[in-house]
């Protein structure tokens, strides 16, 4: 070997070809191959969206998610392992899926900071009532669901390793009532209603809903071999919540996104340590703040950063979770089954309490096809039941599809309505 490198250097001095054998073959550098993995996952998505104008029925942030389920193993890796086995190495996945936690955690962080608990109490009757029904009655529907795949197909194909059927049960059901609180935000932006008092009231409604989603899945990931730590977190976070609130208060505004985001991290690893998950501990971390001292412009723009330069890494990784080994027939089986559940729910809920309430013609439909948008907050929502091992990945990959579905058809049957109802957007309740 030695003589062989002597022989190729002698070659190179006298100008000769510099010849490797294949066997010598040195890969690139980690650093190069993420480049690359980053000009995929930018690049694609948004040629697809501008070039295709998609803006309508699949806003950039939908391409985007469907842009990672293409670009995993199930397709495109299938389709072309070299590239896949090429660009995306353990260790470029293990940088990626670390940027996608940071990702995570700031955009759920904000949903939590954006919620308005005090108009929802202003006005806690009509608004109780909706998001009570906005949310049970799709999380009623949707566990059902659950009990159709169960009851029909083997259950291994769902349920994880570490899972229980009620845990299988009540995720599901939980995942088909979620909304999506900051994607609604940046749909009503596109409708130009997200100001007007309509807005308000699905954002009230969707609030509400933001949080039971979230106790929910406490309850869901509960551990009783840990519910000390569990219990200790939550105590310790109600006492911090007291000291952190003042302290944020105090400080100069310029100070106060570095203290946030150190109180972000901290929830987040104390809730992971607990046995939560981290992403409970960052919804927490924003619930707990008054969106008052960041600014509301401010935050737009911050959550507008998270969504360009940070979230199509987490679209990525999670496209790197689907998986097709149940059969592609069976799995969008399955997500059709579980869009129905969302959809008839949704709407079955918010008609109802529509009838009650005494809604005007059509108001039921357009705010019930609103707070279908769920995108971004299922799909983390699933995550986490993926990561505890209750849901199966061919679970993971129905569950995917359907959100990706439901929030494509928000905005199409939503725009039309608007037009005709120019009335609704200055009814605040």
């Amino acid at each position: 070997m030695a003589r062989c490198g002597q022989i190729h250097l002698r070659a190179w001095l006298r100008g000769g070809p510099l010849l490797i054998p294949a066997a010598m073959h040195i890969a690139p550098p980690a650093s190069e191959l993420f480049l690359l993995a980053l000009i995929v996952i930018f690049a694609l998505p948004w040629a697809v969206w501008r070039l295709g104008h998609t803006d309508y029925w699949a806003p950039l942030v939908v391409v985007q998610i469907v842009g990672g389920i293409l670009l995993g193993p199930g397709v495109l890796g299938a389709m072309f392992p070299a590239y896949y086995t090429t660009i995306f190495t353990p260790q470029v996945i293990g940088s990626l899926n670390g940027i996608a936690w940071w990702a995570v955690m700031l955009f759920v962080f904000v949903a939590g900071l954006e919620l308005d608990l005090r108009q929802a109490w202003k006005w806690r009757g009509e608004t109780g009532l909706t998001a009570g029904l906005a949310l049970g009655v799709p999380l009623l529907l949707g566990a059902g669901a659950a009990l159709i795949l169960l009851e029909f197909s083997d259950r291994a194909l769902w349920i994880g390793p570490d899972g229980r059927e009620w845990q299988f049960v009540a995720g599901t059901g939980m995942a088909c009532a979620v909304t999506a609180l900051p994607i609604l935000v940046l749909f009503m932006q596109k409708l130009e209603i997200l100001r007007t008092p309509l807005g308000q009231r699905i954002l009230r409604y969707a609030s509400l809903d933001d949080v039971a989603i979230w106790g929910v899945l406490a309850l869901i990931l509960l551990d009783w071999e840990r519910v000390t730590r569990q219990l200790g977190f939550l105590i310790g976070f109600a006492l911090a919540v007291v000291l952190v609130r003042k302290f944020i208060a105090a400080i100069p505004a310029r100070d106060r996104w570095y203290v946030a985001l150190v109180w972000l991290a901290a929830c987040g690893y104390l809730a992971d340590w607990s046995g939560l998950h981290f992403m409970v501990g960052a919804f927490l971390a924003g619930a707990a703040l008054d969106a008052d001292w960041f600014g509301i412009e401010e935050i737009d723009r911050f959550r507008d950063t998270v969504l360009l330069a940070f979230m199509p890494v987490f679209f990525l990784s999670t496209g790197l979770r689907t998986s097709w080994e149940m059969g592609g027939y069976a799995a969008f089986a399955a997500a059709a089954l579980l869009l129905a559940a969302m959809i008839a729910g949704k709407l079955a809920g918010i008609g109802l309490a529509g009838k009650l309430l005494g809604w005007g013609k059509g108001e039921a439909w357009t705010i019930g096809w609103l707070l279908q948008t769920k995108a971004l907050i299922m799909i983390i929502f699933v995550n986490v039941l993926f990561d505890k091992q209750i849901v199966t990945s061919g679970a993971f990959t129905a569950l995917l599809l359907a959100a990706v579905g439901s929030t494509m058809l928000s905005i199409p049957m939503v725009a039309p309505r608007l037009k005709d109802l120019a009335a609704l957007k200055t009814k605040a309740g």
